[in-house]
């Protein structure tokens, strides 16, 4: 049976590779930092890395790792269980308080990933007879969520503020019961940040929750670090905050649900991925709790961060290239054409530099980019250092 399978396993995959949308991997033999060292998979060495999410450079950071070994010894590997069997233990009571704290809401509700946290919040707290309104942009795994859901779909345009009241509009005509918000806090393609004043005061005007993926802000975004919410001065007003741990918080993996006490205590009696999934491992919970710490004790991080993005939007700017507009870590540089984005990825890491060209269809047609993310483990020499390199690589392109 399998042998005309796999004949159309390799037809697929062969398409894929003819599009130019093959995702290759490179194999790194270092920790996650500003530098790794790439064994396989592309030019075998030591190069810049400017495509992680290791927005605070915590991934390697030293008293992050001593905080992950002493919780070995003391909480051991994995808890082999699920959180209402026998996989609660103290560290991870300790860490859900830490983030309601941090983030401003009631309580928190930990998971394996933010994909699962957000593949459980939908069906859990909607019904057929709710309504889910939902950026275009946001990230799959919302998209995901909500087709778990029986509840209405209603999509508005990216950040438009008149076709998601529209929308609601439509939701409230149509009779819904619930009607829930939801968007990214940052567009991780693009870098843009939703307006989420504005959506909290629509969501008012029409008595709707207001959700929101902070995946990409939470650690580094608004005064304390606090994200989206806390930029637009909103924490009391965002009924959903979901998350990771995976990206700002340390860069492990783990994801997490913020919100008012009666949806996180439903989610904890309903939500699928929680009830059904191993527990978040304890040596995470601990060296996020250690992220809090450094986070909550300094800002040092957060304005590093914030000069070095500086410094690359400038100098980029400065040498032509398209960057789309904004002060979000995530810096995109516009190609448009899918094969010039691969082939410029391709002659930065000949250069040094490792960045990825992103492509049809993770953003649309014609709008091809390299999406570069900065760090605040990154020198002001190695943000100088990557310029130099996109104008060399764009130089030999246009040869």
């Amino acid at each position: 049976m399998f042998d005309s399978v796999r004949n159309d396993l390799r037809a697929t995959l062969d398409e894929i590779r003819a599009a130019g949308l093959h995702k290759p991997e490179r194999v790194i033999g270092t920790p996650q930092s500003a530098t790794v060292e790439v064994t396989a998979g592309g030019r075998p060495g030591e190069v810049l890395n400017f495509c992680a999410n290791n927005y605070l450079g915590l991934a390697d950071h030293p008293e992050v790792v001593a905080a992950a070994h002493e919780a070995l010894d003391r909480w051991g590997y994995g808890m082999a269980s699920v959180r209402f069997i026998c996989g609660t233990q103290e560290v991870h009571k300790e860490l859900e308080a830490r983030l309601s704290a941090f983030l401003g809401q009631e309580d928190t509700i930990l998971y394996s990933s933010c994909f699962d946290a957000n593949g459980g919040v939908f069906e859990t707290v909607l019904g057929p007879e709710d309504a889910v309104i939902s950026d275009a942009l946001n990230h799959a795994s919302i998209i995901d969520g909500i087709r778990l859901s029986k509840a209405r779909r209603f999509r508005y345009a990216n950040r438009d503020l008149a076709d998601l009241e529209q929308q609601l509009k439509e939701a409230t005509e149509g009779g819904a019961r619930r009607k829930l918000v939801v968007t990214d806090g940052v567009f991780s393609m693009d870098g843009y940040v939703a307006p989420l004043r504005e959506i909290c005061d629509l969501a008012d005007r029409y008595d709707a929750m207001v959700m929101v993926d902070d995946s990409h802000a939470v650690g580094f975004v608004g005064p304390g670090g606090r994200g989206t919410p806390e930029l637009h001065g909103v924490m009391d007003r965002v009924d959903i905050i979901t998350g990771t741990l995976g990206k700002a918080l340390g860069g492990a993996s783990g994801g997490y649900v913020a919100a008012r006490a009666e949806i996180v205590a439903l989610l904890r009696q309903r939500s699928r991925p929680y009830l059904f999934s191993n527990t978040l491992a304890p040596v995470i919970a601990a060296a996020s709790l250690k992220v809090l710490d450094l986070l909550e004790s300094a800002d040092d991080l957060r304005v590093r961060l914030a000069e070095n993005t500086a410094l690359f939007r400038r100098r980029m700017t400065a040498e032509g290239f398209d960057i789309l507009p904004g002060d979000h870590a995530i810096a995109p540089v516009m190609i448009g054409d899918a094969a010039r984005a691969g082939r410029m990825a391709e002659l930065l890491l000949e250069r040094g530099v490792y960045v990825i060209g992103f492509s049809y269809p993770v953003v649309p047609q014609g709008q091809a980019r390299i999406r570069v993310q900065l760090s605040a483990a990154h020198s002001t020499e190695d943000v100088n250092r990557v310029v130099d390199a996109f104008v060399a690589a764009r130089a030999e392109l246009e040869g």
